[in-house]
């Protein structure tokens, strides 16, 4: 991966995908990678395949413009990426969550954040692993957006200005 990790010159955000299922899902995410100036998308080794018909019509051909790269070693390719210089976020809701609007405000340079699976969510173990947690507050009753809608929210608020 570490050959890979050199997409990432620039210091704009990466984001990397556990175990995504739904192929529209992957195909939003590359979308909104694209339109907030994701420098690459990381995919874990159970996540959809991003060059899926579904996916790609729904990323609107843009799994064929954002950098990605399968990482073959999960939750191990979060250390690859700290030792590369990332600060690696997890995206979840937890006790010791950070509120995305507080960690974009200070977000580090070269910052990696990780979306989990629909329903679970992200693995302990990757949390565990990870630099920060972060989380999108919620309101009127609603628990979690979906993963795509997640990633767009924490795409723009990282987003180079």
């Amino acid at each position: 991966m570490q050959e890979n990790l050199k997409l990432s010159h620039r210091a704009r955000p990466e984001s990397g995908v556990e175990g995504i299922a739904t192929l529209s899902n992957v195909g939003a995410i590359f979308r909104s990678a694209a339109a907030f100036g994701v420098d690459a998308v990381l995919v874990t080794p159970r996540c959809a395949d991003p060059l899926y018909r579904r996916s790609i019509r729904v990323s609107m051909g843009t799994v064929f413009q954002v950098p990605w790269t399968r990482i073959e070693s999960w939750p191990g390719g979060i250390a690859e990426l700290q030792a590369a210089g990332f600060h690696v976020a997890a995206l979840a809701l937890d006790d010791e969550s950070v509120i995305l609007r507080q960690f974009s405000a200070t977000a580090p340079e070269r910052t990696a954040v990780v979306f989990g699976t629909e329903g679970d969510g992200l693995k302990r173990s990757t949390i565990a692993a990870c630099d920060s947690t972060v989380m999108i507050p919620m309101s009127g009753g609603v628990d979690s957006l979906n993963v795509a809608a997640a990633s767009a929210v924490t795409c723009f608020a990282l987003q180079d200005e």
